[in-house]
């Protein structure tokens, strides 16, 4: 098979297995993610209505980036989907990977739309379940020490 036809058959597998477990209702709508080598677009969807509720794209008219293929043009594009989601009311939303790994520009975009306001990821809860466990270990670490012999 054609390697280019396998890669795209592959995209659209992972990009199932993920759709499958993601529904966006008008409280908590889908936030989708698409990236490409030169820019990076996010949508926020009912699935209910099927509708698009809001978009932002590195390469929108109203944006200043001049590369939209980086980690900062992906940090911009969450903060501009976090904001047009605060003018709408939505506070929370799915997120959507698609058949993309979630790091990099992708991760990126996810954590500046959390930052802005846009609660999208887990990324409060695994910082909260984390402090505590962390600073309960460096006490263990530090009682546990022990002395050195001297001879």
């Amino acid at each position: 098979m054609d390697r280019h036809k396998s890669k795209a058959i592959r995209g659209e597998r992972r990009r199932h297995r993920v759709r499958k477990a993601i529904h966006g209702t008008a409280t908590k709508p889908r936030l989708s993610v698409h990236r490409t080598n030169l820019q990076i677009y996010a949508q926020l969807i009912d699935d209910d209505a099927e509708i698009t509720i809001a978009a932002a794209a590195s390469n929108a008219k109203d944006g200043k980036l001049a590369y939209g293929g980086n980690i900062a043009a992906a940090a911009e594009v969450g903060k501009k989907i976090a904001e047009k989601a605060k003018a709408k009311g939505i506070t929370e939303a799915a997120f959507d990977r698609g058949a993309f790994r979630f790091h990099g520009r992708v991760k990126a975009l996810a954590v500046a739309a959390t930052k802005a306001g846009l609660k999208c990821t887990g990324l409060e809860e695994k910082k909260k379940e984390a402090a505590p466990a962390s600073a309960d270990a460096k006490k263990d670490k530090k009682e546990k020490k022990p002395a050195p012999a001297k001879a």
